[in-house]
């Protein structure tokens, strides 16, 4: 079994603070920070210890904690920007430990999509290498390059996704051409991938009617970890208020943000999502080569 163990040098961005909740990197872009101030990001973390509160006040707090949590209810975030968010030397290092030590963890694995074109081609070595497969979260290109894009990944994936709300991320602004899909673009797209289809950073009003009209395999809520210009608010709250709704046009929900503890998993669980999606711990532990031990935070 090839070891997962992390080759990189390099100066890294995390402050490692003893709480991962958004106030140690204010506004750090790139880094771990996010937009506002880091305002969503801060609000994601609140909102799991508020829902919880929310599910004791109404009597459901036995109904929570008896949640089972396996490896397969996590999986690993899609990450890219090892050298400009990380700190890692070369983005190379950073792509097999990180999903290798999700694999051997029990979790299910996510690999995203970055500029330039280098970094989604290290996250499919690294599956490749690992010898499993993956869901892949491809950044909303125009539709020539998308399906090049999936055609690439196709052989490798258990999903795919397209990363709705990216076209408005920062870290990626005047860098790449993107672009805000419609339902009939991601119908063309869902056609040729193949494999259970995902629309990420379901986070408004708008995105809801999307769903509506796409029907596709598989929901993420996400505010891309507070990394998006978007509205204010936490990824739990807007699972906790629309997760019924949102049933009714998809088979799994799946979500992400400030998600630090099992019973924040559980939370989770409790309000919709089939899935949670964990990142910035799962990066630390990687670079600090402590997998092993936060992994078991959350299970």
């Amino acid at each position: 079994m090839t070891k997962a163990k992390t080759v990189a040098t390099g100066d890294f961005k995390c402050h490692r603070c003893a709480v991962c909740d958004g106030y140690g990197c204010l506004g750090q872009l790139p880094g771990f920070g996010g937009v506002y101030e880091s305002k969503n990001f801060q609000l994601n973390y609140e909102a799991w210890k508020e829902l919880y509160e929310r599910a004791i006040a109404n009597g459901k707090a036995d109904e929570l904690d008896v949640i089972k949590i396996k490896p397969s209810t996590i999986r690993c975030g899609p990450v890219t920007g090892a050298v400009e968010n990380i700190g890692y030397a070369q983005e190379a290092d950073f792509y097999f430990p990180y999903l290798k030590n999700a694999f051997d963890s029990g979790i299910g694995l996510c690999v995203g999509d970055g500029c330039p074109d280098e970094k989604l081609k290290f996250g499919v070595e690294a599956v490749v290498k690992i010898g499993t497969k993956a869901a892949f979260f491809l950044k909303p290109y125009p539709q020539d390059k998308l399906r090049q894009r999936i055609e690439f990944v196709k052989p490798h994936a258990e999903y795919i996704g397209i990363d709705i709300d990216s076209y408005n991320i920062v870290t990626m602004r005047n860098l790449v051409n993107l672009e805000r899909k419609t339902a009939y673009q991601l119908e063309e797209l869902r056609k040729i991938a193949g494999v259970p289809f995902v629309i990420k950073g379901v986070f408004t009003d708008e995105d809801i009617e999307l769903v509506k009209e796409l029907k596709p395999d598989v929901v993420y809520v996400s505010n891309h970890g507070g990394r998006v210009e978007t509205r204010i608010g936490s990824s739990g709250d807007f699972l906790a208020e629309h997760s019924q709704e949102l049933k009714k046009y998809c088979s799994e929900i799946w979500v992400d943000g400030g998600i630090r503890s099992h019973r924040d998993v559980q939370t989770a669980v409790f309000y919709g999502a089939d899935k949670v999606v964990i990142a910035r711990p799962l990066i630390h532990a990687t670079f600090d080569e402590h997998y092993p031990r936060t992994i078991k935070h959350f299970l």
